[in-house]
């Protein structure tokens, strides 16, 4: 059977690429897209080569930044430009596959097999894809060129910027197999962390530890580890065509000061509930769980979530849901500087609904707050969030304002 050629592209640096498209005298110094340090998202998300040099990092605080570079040029971010390139990346893509899966705005999957006729082999329909995006668009891009999803994003942060890398059946004991276990894909700090108490540091060493061992130390995790180290992944690449079915839907907000009472907390997360409760439905969308994220002065986050009895996308009953989270998670009165609410666990509101009819005495209630709901959501859709809003919103001094959209963007699928 002949491998897939799987590629994965990788924009370099994409928010800080595009600023400099902009303005390219942004090239020429230490330059950094960061948060709105006034609505207190001030740090780095972005970075330029000539900020890279100074050791900044993503994620780490404008002050920190300007420690490491006192001419450290800040740059707001301009997100509709982003959205716009990325579309135009996406585009070029498409000239060589309709399999092209989306892992956030700047990086994408590609299966190629069936282009290779056309095209040229892996290492060739890389090269163009990577010219024409440098001579039409004018950013980077690394490419990872292998026979499975998580060797090609493997090859992806192999080598940067503007480079690609091919991993083989010849060469990827070579190239991978001494890579820090955390490069491997879905790996987190945790996860690294309990690997190397086990003596497992690197992926050479993951692959080469008996599977029995892995599922009795993770479970379920334990086969998927097993085998993304070996490259025995065969998850396919979606296509451009399939119909996006989200498996989870989020709202967070970094508040313009501290919140601790009662009051501003469940204004904070009724706001949150509110739009995630409005996505919800123009998806046809019911959740099952509620997961709330606090984040405290320290930039520390918890986690927790709840199942509930019947699945809803009412916003009251989110709402009251992860408040109660709050309550019985965190300390009373201990600050908190920024909340995340996620609905999750989505499935169809008509099978929702099926199963809420036959099992909720409550169901009657139920529909009459979506009805009112799906109201003030075409009143909303029509005239504008504004026209419609709670009175803590229309005066608060956390930075809760109808006028603009707050949404994390956080739908996963």
């Amino acid at each position: 059977m002949t491998d897939r050629t799987v590629l994965h592209c990788d924009c370099n640096s994409f928010f800080a690429s595009v600023e400099c498209m902009l303005d390219p005298s942004l090239s020429s110094v230490p330059m950094a897209v960061c948060g709105s340090e006034e609505d207190r998202h001030g740090i780095v998300l972005a970075k330029n080569e000539k900020a890279k040099a100074y050791g900044i990092r993503t994620a780490e605080t404008v002050w920190s930044a300007k420690k490491k570079c006192k001419d450290l040029v800040v740059v707001h971010p301009h997100h509709n430009e982003y959205i716009k390139v990325s579309k135009r990346v996406n585009e070029i893509y498409r000239r060589y596959t309709d399999l092209v899966e989306s892992f956030g705005i700047d990086e994408c999957w590609l299966d190629v097999t069936a282009s290779r006729r056309l095209f040229g082999d892996g290492l060739e329909i890389a090269e163009r894809i990577r010219n024409e995006i440098k001579n039409e668009i004018g950013i980077t891009v690394s490419i990872g060129v292998s026979f499975n999803k998580i060797f090609a994003k493997l090859g992806s942060d192999y080598k940067k910027p503007d480079a690609i890398t091919v991993i083989s059946r010849e060469n990827y004991k070579q190239i991978v197999y001494p890579l820090p276990v955390d490069n491997l894909l879905f790996v987190g700090q945790k996860t690294a962390d309990e690997l190397k108490k086990t003596g497992i540091k690197t992926i050479g060493e993951l692959a080469a530890t008996d599977l029995s061992f892995l599922n009795y130390k993770f479970g379920k995790m334990g086969a998927m580890l097993s085998t993304y180290a070996r490259g025995e992944d065969t998850s396919p690449v979606a296509s451009i065509y399939d119909k996006y079915d989200p498996k989870s839907i989020g709202n967070g907000m970094t508040f313009k000061k501290d919140i601790s009472s009662d009051d501003e907390i469940r204004l904070g997360i009724a706001f949150l509930s509110e739009e995630i409760c409005e996505r919800m439905r123009k998806k046809g969308k019911k959740c099952s769980t509620v997961c709330v994220t606090i984040r405290d002065t320290m930039l520390c986050n918890i986690s927790r979530q709840r199942q509930l009895s019947c699945p809803t996308n009412v916003s009251s009953e989110i709402s009251d849901v992860a408040f109660s989270i709050v309550k019985s998670e965190w300390k009373t009165g201990k600050p908190i500087r920024m909340l995340t609410v996620t609905a999750a666990s989505l499935t169809d509101e008509n099978e929702a609904s099926f199963q809420s009819d036959f099992f909720d005495e409550g169901e009657e209630k139920r529909k009459k707050f979506e009805s009112l709901e799906k109201t003030i959501d075409k009143i909303r859709g029509k005239h504008g969030r504004a026209i419609i809003s709670r009175a803590g919103v229309i005066s608060n001094d956390i930075g809760i304002s109808n006028s603009e959209s707050r949404k994390t963007d956080e739908e996963n699928e």
